[in-house]
């Protein structure tokens, strides 16, 4: 009887062994799935911005020649909602931006659809292996140190160099691994900034070669070249040293170049300043500094605090901006080629 006894208790014992495990492997399935769920992630942000040498409404005010942060007195910047489905292979991105920063950064929409203006980026990828990634659809540049979403940014303001390169592309890119910290893209795209469709049949081309955080990039569009170089150096675990310089060569003897740098101290766990210290040059009548003069060039520095809250982000920033030619107004509507403003911008990510 005692023999039965025990090998109906060994019996009952390798039963639970048995569900327990099924149990687990079950529950680890089912974690490994929940992994790969659709996420709803973004930003909202919003500013108050004062020249301190120029009026500050009126046909007399001036801003900056970059993109954003240029509305006078408290103003919108966007909300970014960015829809991610993050499979073992497969996956999607749908980044939607609505309000002033939105508008501007889509600047070349809507061509067809009403409401192409609202939409940042929209691709569909496919690992196609550890070391290969293709990416279709429309996707924000991969020139450039700054990008459209404030919380990407140290700085609240954006740099010349940012403003006049590309926004973003619509096309085909494969990104390639290729070991011990190197990589390689390269891309055909539609013309640069035309995002919903292609409305002449002629494309753009680009490439970017990357080595531990450093990047050389490269496009050609339809006559216009531009090379661009990022990267960023940790000088010490407080102090990080970012850089961008970039030469854009375009028709009738049009183009820019110029280098910005980009350092900034971490104080404390919830503050850090920083400094954009940027050359601008224009060849030709560009047109971007503001001007319509030839061969303008400008000087722009930002200093930015950035102290964090949470989730949200305050960020009080001073800028001088000091052209070759007369690129700003005073209160009184007089040229000048100096500009001094204050910039308070309030930051949300979620």
């Amino acid at each position: 009887m005692k023999t039965i006894i025990t090998t109906n208790f060994a019996k009952k014992i390798v039963f639970l062994f048995l569900l327990t495990s099924t149990f687990s492997v079950l529950a680890q399935e089912e974690e490994a799935a929940e992994e790969k769920k659709f996420t709803i992630s973004g930003t909202v942000d919003a500013y108050y911005r004062a020249n301190l040498n120029s009026a500050n409404s009126g046909v007399n005010y001036s801003a900056p020649g970059s993109s954003f942060a240029n509305l006078p007195g408290f103003a919108l910047g966007m909300a970014n909602v960015i829809a991610n489905y993050e499979g073992d292979d497969v996956g999607f991105v749908a980044d939607l931006v609505f309000g002033p920063r939105g508008t501007d950064a889509i600047f070349a929409s809507p061509l067809y659809s009403a409401t192409g203006n609202i939409v940042n980026q929209l691709y569909v990828y496919w690992n196609v292996s550890e070391s290969v990634t293709l990416t279709f659809g429309n996707f924000n540049t991969f020139l450039g140190y700054e990008v459209i979403s404030p919380a990407g940014n140290f700085n609240y303001s954006t740099s010349y160099l940012f403003s006049y390169g590309p926004f973003s592309h619509t096309g085909l890119k494969a990104d390639f691994d290729l070991g011990n910290d190197w990589s390689l893209m390269l891309a055909v795209m539609n013309p640069t900034d035309i995002t919903e469709f292609n409305p002449n049949g002629k494309y753009a081309y680009g490439a970017q070669l990357g080595y531990s955080g450093q990047y050389l990039n490269l496009i050609a569009d339809d006559g216009n070249f531009e090379i661009d170089y990022t990267g960023g150096f940790d000088i010490d675990e407080d102090f990080y040293l970012g850089i961008n310089a970039a030469y854009f060569d375009g028709a009738d003897d049009t183009g820019f170049a110029g280098v910005a740098l980009y350092p900034q101290y971490q104080t404390s766990d919830t503050f850090t300043l920083g400094l954009r210290g940027e050359y601008f040059t224009e060849t030709g009548n560009f047109g971007a500094i503001g001007t319509g003069v030839e061969d303008s060039s400008v000087l722009a520095l930002t200093l930015t605090g950035s102290a964090t809250i949470g989730d949200l982000v305050i960020k009080p920033e001073l800028r001088l901006d000091n052209a070759s030619d007369d690129a700003f107004l005073d209160s009184d509507g007089a040229s000048m080629k100096s500009l001094s403003s204050f910039v308070l911008a309030a930051v949300y990510s979620f």
